[in-house]
């Protein structure tokens, strides 16, 4: 993971930065799942900036080979017209590192109290005990809003930068490019 490539949204009179991140992170998906096979990483390097959610940056981390096999499949189309993009570059020297994960919200007790029935064999009653309607989390995390491409359903990929680190971990990456262990180049 010694490479990487920023990819800025321009400015846009009709497409606020959210709505432009959320399309381009929906390409982006489709091309990991497509050429990413597990070695490609990303952060948002705005997050961190009060107000505005994920912000208008995205990085992709990863060898510079993985990176320019990304590329050169051409998930971009469509999106060229509303960013700029970095050649690849290598990760400067002091960079240090995080975690960048998605999170899972627990914000629906009755799909979790149906969960609950199939796997412990419970009755309903007692799921209602076990989860209350109190239970629902709310995550006061940054998010993308994506559409499942099987369901056709919308849904919120809630995105956590965990605090700096000095040494990286290696791992590797869901289709989103994101872990919970593995580590990318923070600068």
């Amino acid at each position: 993971m010694d490479s990487y490539i920023e990819l800025v949204l321009l400015p846009d009179p009709e497409f606020p930065a959210n709505t432009l991140m959320n399309a381009l992170f929906a390409k982006l998906h489709r091309g990991l799942v497509s050429c990413g096979k597990g070695r490609i990483g990303v952060c948002f390097p705005d997050v961190e900036q009060r107000g505005i959610g994920l912000g208008a940056r995205l990085r992709l981390h990863g060898t510079a080979a993985d990176l320019e096999r990304l590329m050169s499949a051409n998930w971009l189309q469509g999106m060229r017209d509303h960013l700029s993009y970095s050649p690849v570059s290598l990760v400067p020297a002091n960079a240090v590192y995080r975690v960048v994960r998605r999170v899972q919200a627990k914000s629906n007790p009755e799909r979790e109290r149906r969960r609950l029935i199939a796997r412990k064999g419970i009755s309903a009653e007692a799921a209602v005990q076990t989860i209350p309607d109190s239970a629902a989390e709310m995550l006061r995390l940054p998010y993308l809003l994506l559409t499942s491409q099987s369901t056709q359903q919308q849904f919120r990929l809630f995105v956590e930068h965990l605090p700096v680190q000095k040494e990286a971990v290696g791992g590797a990456f869901s289709a989103y490019g994101l872990s919970s262990a593995a580590t990318v180049p923070w600068f």
